[in-house]
């Protein structure tokens, strides 16, 4: 009777170690391009050129008595120096073109929309610095990526859970639910 070899790392570590490896590997080059689409804004908007006029950020983002976020300017406030075209860049006479002198909002992608149970006041933070919290677009020319999580619909750079919990903690602020959340 003839006695079978077994192969080495046949059946035991090597094949294991191997398809972890391979499983660690896609989950971090392939499932975030399965998980987020990626996508740009409507139009091109240059913050920087924006701040170079004097404006702050003030000036068009604006807030409720409450410390709510207002949302973003609507044509109403961005037609009160664009109803015409002041300068020469494109995706102005895009604007102008397609939004304003229709009466359409810009359909702008929101970076850190939360989700409805998230109680969240500016005016509870205003002693923080906007960069804090929101990506630094002052000195920008062109938006960054809008990532969308397909299964959420919230965007990648949305604040999570832990960053608030950290910075509360950081800060001797409660991370009790009833603080941050209806």
């Amino acid at each position: 009777m003839e006695e079978k070899k077994q192969c080495k790392g046949c059946g035991g570590a090597l094949p294991f170690v191997v398809g972890f490896v391979a499983a660690v590997i896609a989950g971090w080059v392939l499932f975030p391009g399965v998980l987020y689409s990626k996508q740009n804004q409507p139009i091109r908007f240059s913050h920087k050129v924006h701040q170079e006029q004097g404006m702050e950020c003030a000036s068009c983002h604006s807030f409720r008595e409450d410390g709510s976020y207002a949302g973003l300017p609507n044509n109403e406030k961005c037609m009160e120096c664009h109803a015409d075209v002041v300068g020469s860049d494109p995706d102005e006479l895009k604007y102008v073109e397609q939004y304003a002198k229709t009466g359409k909002e810009v359909p702008w992608l929101i970076y850190q929309s939360q989700p409805d149970n998230v109680l969240f006041s500016h005016k509870a933070h205003e002693s923080f610095e906007c960069k804090s919290c929101h990506l630094e677009v002052e000195k920008t020319d062109t938006p960054p990526v809008y990532y969308e999580n397909r299964l959420s619909g919230y965007s990648k750079q949305t604040m999570k859970m832990w960053q608030c919990e950290r910075c509360h903690a950081e800060n001797g602020v409660s991370n009790a639910c009833h603080v941050c959340h209806k």
